[in-house]
C-alpha cells in the first residue's frame, strides 16, 4: 500500500500562487507516476498534471498548462505542484494520485491506483 497526504492549500487572491505538496510513504514502488486531479462541486474530478518517475516526462491538462509546473524529488518521495497565475477557476479540492509506470502518461483517474485525502485551493477574484 502507498499513502499519500497533500498539503499547500488554501486562500489566495487571483493571479497569486501556491505551492502543492503531497508526501507519499509506504510501498512507494507503486507509485512509480505521479499525478495530479482536482474536482471542483458539482463537477466530476479531472486530470491537472502527471510525472514520471524520473521527471523526464511530464503532461498538463490545456487549462493549466504555463501556469503549473509538476516536479518530484524522490529522495523526499514528495511530489509538487507550483501554481502560478492562479484563476478562481482553479478553485477545486486538488488530489495528489500515484501509479504504475506508465509511458505515455496518463490523464484519467482509472490509471492510478493511490490517492491522497486531498487539499482546498480557493482563489478569490
Amino acid at each position: 500500500q502507498v499513502q499519500l497526504v497533500e498539503s499547500g492549500g488554501g486562500l489566495v487572491q487571483a493571479g497569486g500562487s501556491l505551492r502543492l505538496s503531497c508526501a507519499a510513504s509506504g510501498r512507494t514502488f507503486g507509485a512509480v507516476t505521479m499525478g495530479w486531479f482536482r474536482q471542483a462541486p458539482g463537477k466530476e474530478r479531472e486530470f491537472v498534471s502527471a510525472i514520471s518517475w524520473s521527471g523526464d516526462r511530464t503532461l498538463y491538462a490545456d487549462s493549466v498548462k504555463g501556469r503549473f509546473t509538476i516536479s518530484r524529488d524522490n529522495v523526499k518521495n514528495t511530489v509538487y505542484l507550483q501554481m502560478n497565475s492562479l484563476k478562481p477557476e482553479d478553485t477545486a479540492v486538488y488530489y495528489c494520485a500515484g501509479g504504475p509506470y506508465r509511458n505515455p502518461l496518463r490523464a484519467l483517474p482509472r490509471s492510478y491506483d493511490y490517492w491522497g485525502q486531498g487539499t482546498q485551493v480557493t482563489v478569490s477574484s
